[in-house]
C-alpha cells in the first residue's frame, strides 16, 4: 500500500470533554497527527467529513460517505466512525466495489490517556492493507465481518453475533 486514504466522520475517537458534567464535542480528526508521530511508511491524506456522534449520523450522511468513497481514486480506504452505529455505516457501504475498507473507532477518546485509539487504528492499518477488497470493521484487536458483529454496549465491545453464517 502506497496511499491510504482516511475519510473521518467523527465519533468518541475524537471528542473533547470540556467541562465536569461530561459535556463534550467532537473536534478536529485525530488520526492523522497519530500517523503522523508513527512515523508510518505511507502516504496518507485525511478527508473529514462530519463531525457528528455516531447515534446521530442518518441515511442521508451514510449516502455522503459512501459517495466520498467511491470519489476517491485509490483502492486502500480507512474510515474513522463512532462506535454505537458503525455496523450500519459498514452494511451500507457493503456493495461498493474495488476497495478495501476498513471502519474503526474508539471506545475512548483518542486525546484521553489508555485510549485504545491508537491500538484500534493500528489494526485498521495492518487489515486495509492486508484484506482483500470488502469492508470490514477493526476493533478490539479484531477484524470483523459487518454482517457478523455487534457492539455490546453493557461490556462496551465488539463481539461476534451467535447464530451468524
Amino acid at each position: 500500500m502506497q496511499h491510504l486514504t482516511i475519510v473521518t466522520t467523527g465519533g468518541t475517537i475524537d471528542k473533547i470533554y470540556f467541562d465536569d458534567k461530561s459535556d463534550y464535542k467532537i473536534g478536529a480528526p485525530q488520526i492523522g497527527e497519530i500517523l503522523g508521530q508513527l512515523g508510518v511508511a505511507f502516504q496518507f491524506d485525511v478527508i473529514p467529513i462530519l463531525r457528528k456522534d455516531s447515534l446521530h449520523i442518518n441515511a442521508e450522511d451514510r449516502a455522503l460517505i459512501r459517495s466520498t468513497i467511491e470519489a476517491q481514486p485509490h483502492r486502500h480506504v480507512l474510515v474513522t466512525h463512532g462506535t454505537d452505529t458503525m455496523v450500519e455505516t459498514a452494511k451500507e457501504l457493503a456493495s461498493i466495489k474495488g476497495k478495501v475498507i476498513v471502519i474503526t473507532g474508539a471506545l475512548n477518546p483518542a486525546r484521553f490517556q489508555g485510549s485504545d485509539a491508537v491500538f484500534n487504528i493500528g489494526c485498521a492499518v495492518a487489515a486495509v492493507q492486508t484484506l482483500p477488497d470488502g469492508v470490514y470493521i477493526a476493533m478490539n484487536g479484531r477484524v470483523w465481518d459487518p454482517a457478523k458483529v455487534r457492539k455490546n454496549r453493557d461490556a462496551n465491545r465488539f463481539e461476534e453475533i451467535s447464530g451468524a453464517v
